[in-house]
């Protein structure tokens, strides 16, 4: 029987490294420095270098019959930045390939998706590529939320393997889009085009500015949504695949920043238990959050003690989406 599972993961990020200025707000988020990209370097070409890293590694392109991409900072509003990786990779006319529009949670969605298309039979193997440059969207005098967000990308190789056992398991799913706006860029697509929509300032009590073309975040509203939903949905993972805290070998959740994972790793119980929670140079890359922080635990821990990993992501939407990954078969 043909099952999913992760045999390869890499990362790629920009060359510019930011520090972020010491003080309160560095000590709470444990965040010293970023990877920002350059003018001009898109998300689509971090990919490309994520993605070129697992072809050095030995992965064949001729193998790849569908290709995926998570990001919210596409290339161009269409043709998908997936078509155009197509033919910048040489991957063959016979892929598939697509775009989707999601964030924190878009890493676990899209293994959801890839075991979808290999234990249907539609795939054999499945590129999975994350990227995003957030750091083009903010403000640069938006004090709260600048030293925040990190850019980067991931390549992930999701192959189906003849197998009884699941290699991708578990999955759960959420979403509240009621809380679209805590997390937002108001102005750029069709809603409200920049053509038609006039710049609107505001500086808040603290001296941050930002437009309505600039990110803006509830800080606040996302903790408390995480807080809500993260533990109710790993109690549900862990009794979709019956496994207790105890027998999971590492939680790794989307990496926001060390405030937020220290409070939900007490939220859900797990103080104690195999836990990643390192952002420091990296900050919060958004969809790419969960495979980088895979890229550092695999070069901590040997992959054949991995048989349970569990991932969480959540964020912007809202949504968020969870599962559990065996890591054992890593090439």
């Amino acid at each position: 029987m043909l099952k999913a599972y992760i045999t390869h993961v890499a990362a790629a990020l920009p060359a510019q490294r930011v520090e972020n200025a010491a003080g309160r707000l560095q000590k709470k988020t444990g965040i010293v420095a970023r990877r920002i990209a350059a003018e001009g370097e898109t998300a689509g070409d971090l990919a490309f270098r994520a993605a070129e890293k697992l072809f050095a590694a030995g992965v064949e392109r001729s193998s790849i019959d569908f290709l995926m991409l998570c990001t919210q900072s596409p290339d161009y509003f269409l043709p998908p930045t997936t078509c155009i990786l197509q033919d910048r990779l040489g991957l063959p006319r016979a892929c598939g390939a697509f775009d989707y529009d999601l964030g924190c949670s878009g890493y676990v969605y899209g293994l959801g998706i890839a075991k979808g298309f290999i234990e249907s039979g539609q795939a054999r193997r499945v590129l999975l590529l994350t990227a995003e440059t957030y750091s083009k969207y903010i403000h640069p005098e938006d004090g709260a939320t600048l030293p925040l967000f990190g850019d980067g990308a991931t390549a992930t190789l999701v192959e189906g393997i003849e197998t009884e056992r699941a290699g991708l398991d578990g999955f759960v799913y959420g979403t509240d889009g009621s809380g679209a706006e805590k997390l937002i860029v108001p102005v750029g697509g069709q809603r409200h085009p920049y053509a038609a929509t006039a710049i609107e300032e505001t500086r808040d009590t603290y001296g941050n500015v930002r437009t309505n073309r600039h990110l803006s975040m509830d800080g606040s509203g996302i903790m408390n949504f995480a807080l809500d939903v993260v533990p109710k949905a790993l109690t549900e993972i862990l009794a979709k695949t019956h496994l207790a805290k105890a027998d999971v070998d590492y939680y790794v959740f989307h990496q926001a920043n060390r405030f937020m994972l220290r409070y939900l790793q007490q939220e859900c119980g797990l103080d104690g238990l195999p836990y990643w929670n390192d952002v420091t140079e990296v900050g919060n890359t958004v969809s790419s959050s969960i495979p980088i922080a895979l890229c550092d635990l695999l070069n901590e821990r040997p992959s054949e003690t991995l048989h349970h990993v569990v991932l969480m992501g959540f964020g912007v939407g809202l949504s968020w989406g969870g599962c559990v990954v065996d890591l054992t078969r890593m090439k």
